[in-house]
């Protein structure tokens, strides 16, 4: 059995944890930057694929963060693809573990301990979004026994139809300059009651009717206009046609 160390037991001091800790936040605090947290909040979350149909980003939290990319952006840069040109910058930055807590974990954010992937972070020298792709936990190796921040992998942020009501300009332009839904004036949702499709509705609540379509045309069943357009598709093709691939059948 190994001896023990009876003048250093810095695996198992607190104090010097606990300095080693006070340490790096000050550090991150004097060489970082403040940057903005964003959670990612998820609407009518699907449990059977993972994914949500609306992501909304609607709260920030200013946290200080400490660029470990100094020689300049990753990834593959920008470059010109058959959808035009693509910014694909990548950048690595560190938080330390109590200043999240501190900052991030409230009361209303209780299962939100550590930094998530899906999350995004505003980063304020070029005005960028970016999105964390993955959060490293052990960037050191438990020297002195503990962990002291996390390691974040962000990547360029590609616009997909998100919500942004976080109250900073900055930030909530990017929907208004990416969002179809502005484009039209309206975002189309769809109601429910009883877990049953109702039709198409404006954010106001009116409902959504094409030219020539009454109430009248509703289904009984479904509360939805596929009268109208079972009536419309039936002179769409004419089924009365011979059919070619057949001995004097038709369609």
């Amino acid at each position: 059995m190994a001896s023990r160390n009876v003048f250093f037991n810095n695996f198992e001091s607190k104090g010097e944890q606990d300095l080693i800790e006070d340490l790096v936040i000050e550090s991150i605090q004097i060489y970082g930057i403040d940057a903005y947290y964003m959670p990612k909040t998820y609407y009518d979350y699907d449990n059977l694929y993972g994914e949500s149909d609306l992501a909304i980003y609607k709260e920030y939290y200013t946290v200080p963060m400490y660029i470990n990319s100094v020689e300049g952006f990753g990834g593959e840069g920008d470059f010109l693809s058959k959808f035009g040109v693509e910014q694909r910058d990548t950048m690595t930055m560190s938080v330390a573990r109590r200043t999240f807590e501190e900052e991030v974990g409230r009361e209303d954010l209780a299962n939100l301990t550590r930094p998530r992937e899906g999350d995004l972070i505003w980063f304020p020298l070029n005005n960028k979004m970016y999105s964390i792709s993955f959060v490293e936990h052990e960037p050191v190796f438990y020297q002195m026994g503990t962990l002291q921040f996390y390691e974040l992998r962000l990547e360029m942020f590609e616009y997909s139809n998100e919500r942004f009501a976080t109250g900073i300009q900055e930030i909530d332009k990017l929907e208004d300059n990416r969002s179809m839904d502005v484009f039209l004036s309206s975002q189309l949702i769809m109601d429910s009651t009883d877990r049953l499709p109702l039709p198409l509705h404006l954010e106001t609540g009116d409902r959504i009717l094409l030219d020539g379509v009454t109430e009248l045309d509703q289904d009984d069943i479904t509360d939805s206009e596929n009268t109208f357009f079972e009536s419309g598709a039936d002179n769409f093709i004419d089924f009365s046609d011979a059919d070619p691939f057949s001995e004097g059948g038709n369609f």
